[in-house]
């Protein structure tokens, strides 16, 4: 069934064309991915789809009563209520209900209309047909529901009394993303709404919206999130809108195929052109050739000549150099402890770094792993510890803040005033190499995208030839082509890395370690993202104790390797398959219990409407008491159950 569709949908910014001829269907329980570069138009028509804003052109068709939910870029909730009071706004349809349950059961209750038995058995009937669509539209579900999607976001109960504009700039984009899910609408379209979100979430979020009972239509830059998720992908290019089957990666297969069979076409056309040209040429004079010349002539004219296939778009071209060599050894953190105003928020980190190594620090959201690479850098004071560079080390940061951008210069000052002694000229080819030309270079700071922000910080971190590269969030912003130009140019540099991502598919490319913050140490595990997350995995299902942090004394990071003997992986491999089928029964036990308490709400329910109980107040009370007890433990089962299915994911 078709939901949405747009229809021949143009749009013009300062008679410049976005979009044009843009036609797309979006069918009930597809999962659709939108790409381009940045600046293509692809938050245009997600604006054009919700009614943001109208389209020059087209229109757009939309199912009878669909209902569409919108989260745009950064964006967030701002009210003085509590994160619960927020979430329980979306379920007032249920508080309606529940409201309208309670005052019949009242009605059902007073003597005169249990006197009257016809009033009695209507009022009856009409509460059993309530109570029987409040239970099967999840009535006694919500709150249960509420708790699962605000766990999945990283919020707790111990936060769910927190006044929401008391919380950061990405907790309420969570809890937007958190009261969209909850609302449920039947097309749900999410513009990057990986931002802010740790790995752990990402991942959640991934399994959910892949069971999401309606259709979804996403921007993102997280290929891995692409490639998890979607199976239609809609490519947004030179104005033009392009259809492709299967996820990310399937996109790229086929998009470079169908380039590839275009410019054989055009080819072989213009082969065909050159020889009919030919023979017309040579014959049209010759008496006894001139009518078959004037034929081809007139197939040539008939002809529909195919324009050459527009060669792939200019991409951000640089590379990352070095000055001089370090030492060996680059950085060593000896029992550091960072935060804000003695208030620490991870501590006894200790780990070295040495030459060549590309190391990605991870950690939920709000441990502190920008703020240990600000404290690496100098700008925050440790509050406790040494940090040491090496001998020869110079440092290069990127913070994704993009705080050493000075928002009233222009784009071409913000580089020459850093680099005085370097020709304009040479200024302005290190600027078209990261897509700077012409006017672009005059613009000012303030007036970019965020993407366009990122690459002037690239440029500037690019002619520092430092041979440490501390990067916060380094691929934050940046379209899915400059992604991989950067990648490219981070394989080849020459120097160490520290960074931090939440780019899972950046993760796997550069890193060659992974240092795993806890609030009391560090883990670190020798390889790229896909080996922590199979250790990780592993050690889980062995539940192995935690791997100690690395003492004051002497650096003893546990490498997650325990190169086991065959006997010893058979004997583990065993006890992770009876862990895992313990973990089933479990889920089919919490099951049927959910099935039975659901049951016993039912029959507690249609008790309380029977006359007798009414006029039985001791009775009455007795049974409300069972059933918000019933309640409470179908809420604790479904809690469990959640929380061992996302184990198993």
């Amino acid at each position: 069934m078709i939901l949405l569709q747009a229809v021949n949908i143009g749009k013009s910014f300062s008679a410049t064309p976005v979009l044009s001829g843009i036609n797309m269907v979006l069918q009930n329980g597809e999962r659709v991915g939108l790409v381009g570069v940045n600046g293509a138009g692809k938050s245009t028509l997600l604006k054009i789809v919700t009614g943001q804003i109208l389209p020059d052109e087209g229109e757009i068709q939309k199912a009878k009563e669909t209902t569409l939910g919108y989260l745009a870029q950064d964006s967030g909730l701002d009210t003085e209520r509590s994160i619960w009071e927020e979430m329980m706004t979306v379920f007032e349809h249920f508080k309606e209900k529940e409201a309208e349950l309670r005052a019949l059961e009242q009605q059902m209750g007073n003597p005169e209309v249990i006197a009257n038995e016809t009033l009695h058995e209507r009022l009856m009937n009409n509460y059993s047909h309530l109570v029987d669509n409040f239970r099967t539209s999840g009535g006694y579900q919500y709150e249960a529901a509420t708790r699962s999607v605000l766990h999945g976001m990283r919020f707790f109960p111990a936060d769910y009394d927190t006044p929401i504009n008391q919380l950061s700039g990405g907790q309420k984009t969570r809890l937007a993303l958190a009261r969209l899910l909850l609302m449920q609408p039947d097309v749900l379209i999410l513009d990057e709404p990986t931002n802010y979100l740790d790995i752990e979430t990402l991942g959640w979020l991934e399994k959910y919206l892949q069971s999401y009972p309606g259709a979804l239509l996403v921007v993102s830059h997280d290929r891995f999130f692409l490639d998890a998720l979607v199976n239609i992908v809609y490519e947004i290019e030179r104005t033009k809108i392009t259809r492709y089957a299967g996820n990310y990666s399937n996109y790229l297969l086929q998009k470079g195929e169908r380039l590839q069979q275009q410019l054989r076409q055009f080819e072989k056309q213009q082969s065909e052109i050159s020889k009919l040209e030919e023979f017309i040429q040579r014959n049209i004079a010759r008496a006894s050739t001139t009518k078959r010349a004037q034929s081809r002539r007139k197939m040539l004219d008939k002809m529909d000549v195919m324009d050459r296939p527009p060669g792939e778009l200019k991409k951000a071209q640089f590379h990352f150099d070095i000055t001089r060599v370090s030492g060996s050894q680059v950085l060593t953190l000896q029992d550091v402890a960072v935060g804000y105003e003695n208030k620490p928020l991870a501590r006894d980190l200790t780990f070295q770094l040495t030459r060549g190594e590309r190391v990605a620090l991870l950690g939920p959201n709000g441990l502190g792993k920008s703020t240990l690479l600000k404290t690496v850098v100098k700008q925050i004071q440790a509050l406790g510890g040494s940090i040491q560079y090496g001998s020869n080390v110079t440092v290069g940061f990127y913070d994704q803040e993009q705080e050493n951008l000075s928002g009233n210069k222009q784009v071409l000052h913000e580089l020459w005033d850093e680099y005085p002694t370097m020709q304009e000229k040479d200024v302005r080819t290190v600027l078209g190499s990261f897509l700077f030309s012409g006017d672009d270079v005059t613009k000012k700071i303030s007036e970019l995208s965020g993407g366009e922000r990122a690459r002037v910080s690239l440029a500037k971190l690019m002619l520092q030839k430092a041979n440490l590269l501390i990067l916060d969030e380094p691929t934050n912003h940046l379209d899915l082509f400059s992604k991989e130009i950067l990648e490219e140019a981070l394989e080849d540099y020459p120097g160490t890395i520290l960074f931090v991502s939440h780019d899972r598919y950046f993760l796997n490319k550069i890193a060659t370690r992974i240092i795993e913050m806890t609030p009391n140490g560090v883990i670190s595990y020798l390889g790229n993202y896909d080996y922590y997350t199979a250790k990780k995995d592993e050690l889980q299902e062995l539940n192995s104790p935690v791997l100690a942090p690395l003492t004051q004394t002497k650096e003893k990071e546990q490498m997650a390797d325990p190169g086991l003997s065959n006997k010893d992986k058979f004997r583990q491999d065993k006890e992770a398959k009876k862990a895992e089928r313990q973990k089933q029964r479990r889920i089919e036990e919490l099951e049927k219990q959910i099935e039975q308490l659901e049951t016993e709400i039912a029959v507690l329910e249609a008790e309380l409407c029977k006359p007798e109980i009414f006029q039985n107040h001791e009775q009455a009370l007795m049974l409300n008491e069972k059933l918000e007890e019933t309640k409470a433990a179908l809420d604790t089962c479904l809690e469990e159950w959640t929380d061992l299915q996302e184990d198993g994911e």
